[in-house]
């Protein structure tokens, strides 16, 4: 079978891979002033006039918090290995430190207990973006005190669903959290002040190593990593100035918290670049930020082709294929990120726990996808080559298994491996979840 053609599962990955596909709570669970859930920085970041396309919000999302049985039942019919979803903080302690919410700790409960009846893997992730506004009224990840907060409420997530948990990974995509939420705003808090932004990129490191002891001291025995967004920058020109430029970006975007956590710092031309001081960073810190852990996340969608300020932009020959949401398609990227990731983790697992494509829902039939099919195909064949060159993968996560509120793009955007009817809430299986159901049927399936 030639890579690309379908890709039988036996054909494909070492016994015990894990197919799965993932979510975050704010995209998806709404419900978000029932059973003492408090305020995050997205509820007040999407009520926000001009901050969100369509005015959309999460009050509603996909209903997951109410419809979760239902979710895990399509789950089954996908025949999923396992679910990537993230815990909401504000649900669970909603004034970020201090009293915990247990009306909002026994929704998790149930739907780990939810997910293990029906014989799926619970990979939780204890941060997807929605930091409680109270913390963020203090200074937010700017602020050191938050990746103290963070710590105390991952250890109480730890202890009550640890030992049902198959992984904990500590963050999603911190480049996003500080860069977009602090630098650029278009996320929230949708601050536009660079030095806080680098500032919160040091203390969610900090969150990080700080909660890897927690974790492992209140769920023993449960592997504990992290999970990064990571991109090739490819220089525009084999001109100097541009393959400087790309290099640099790829030590602010790939290596800046790759690196730390694996004990190698932070990257020198990157932070030359950036002109950062490093006057959060104190004793001791950077011993923290690379507590041991057990496996990286990998989220994949893209690759970027760099220009150097310092010369004329230059004139695309051919227009490159792209998504809805005007992302370059680079299976290949996907290869050579992992392949990067490994020179750094030796032989830690690797998971690619987001990879998935927006593309225009049919109006005659939202479940007919080809395109979104043929990119997870591609994909797919890529990681294939990537486990061929020794690469340690271990298992791969669709974004997303639904439709759902896409952050500041609203609810245009579709990714979902099932399609969602946000007026009627109605799920319909998408041609690509009936692939990535093939994939997950093969006789090494791993529960």
């Amino acid at each position: 079978m030639r890579k690309g053609d379908g890709l039988a599962r036996d054909t494909f990955v070492p016994p015990g891979f894990v197919w799965g596909a993932a979510t975050a709570s704010y995209q998806i669970e709404g419900a978000v002033h029932e059973d003492g859930r408090g305020e995050s920085i997205w509820d007040r970041f999407a009520h926000t006039p001009g901050r969100v396309a369509n005015a959309d919000t999460g009050d509603i999302a996909c209903d997951h918090y109410h419809r979760y049985r239902a979710d895990i039942a399509l789950m089954s019919q996908l025949g999923l290995d396992a679910y990537r979803f993230s815990v909401a903080w504000p649900r669970v302690v909603p004034t970020g430190a201090g009293p915990v919410n247990a009306a909002g700790l026994d929704f998790y409960d149930r739907l780990t207990d939810e997910l293990r009846a029906a014989g799926i893997a619970p990979h939780i992730t204890l941060y997807h973006w929605d930091l409680p506004q109270v913390l963020e009224d203090r200074g937010g990840w700017a602020n050191r005190e938050t990746a103290d907060a963070f710590a105390a409420y991952a250890d109480v997530v730890a202890r009550r669903l640890g030992d049902r948990a198959a992984a904990i990974a500590t963050l999603n995509e911190p480049w996003c959290s500080a860069h977009l939420g602090y630098r650029l705003g278009i996320h929230a808090p949708g601050r536009t002040d660079a030095a806080a932004a680098y500032a919160s990129a040091h203390h969610l490191l900090m969150a990080h190593g700080l909660a890897v002891p927690a974790i492992r001291a209140a769920a023993p025995g449960t592997p504990i990593g992290i999970v990064l967004n990571l991109e090739p920058k490819r220089p525009a020109s084999p001109h100097p100035l541009d393959l400087e430029a790309a290099g640099i970006a790829h030590d602010q975007y790939n290596r800046w918290f790759l690196d730390p956590v694996m004990g190698l710092g932070y990257p020198a031309d990157g932070r030359r670049d950036a002109g950062w001081t490093g006057a959060e960073v104190r004793p001791r810190d950077m011993e923290v930020i690379a507590a041991p852990i057990d496996f990286v996340g990998i989220n994949y969608y893209t690759s970027r082709t760099i220009r150097s300020p310092l010369l004329p932009p230059l004139h695309p020959i051919a227009s490159p294929e792209v998504t809805a949401l005007g992302w370059e398609v680079d299976p290949g990227g996907l290869t050579e990120i992992l392949e990067f990731v490994a020179s750094r983790t030796g032989s830690l697992p690797l998971y690619v726990t987001e990879n998935g494509a927006a593309y225009a829902e049919d109006p005659l039939d939202p479940t007919r996808d080809p395109e979104r099919t043929g990119y997870l195909q591609r994909h797919v064949a890529a990681a294939l080559t990537a486990i061929e060159h020794g690469v340690p993968l271990r298992g791969y996560f669709a974004w997303s298994l639904i439709d759902n509120f896409e952050w500041a793009e609203g609810y245009r955007p579709r990714f979902g491996l099932i399609a969602v009817d946000f007026e009627t809430q109605e799920r319909r299986i998408r041609d690509s979840g009936r692939y990535w159901a093939s994939l997950a049927a093969g006789p090494t399936r791993a529960r």
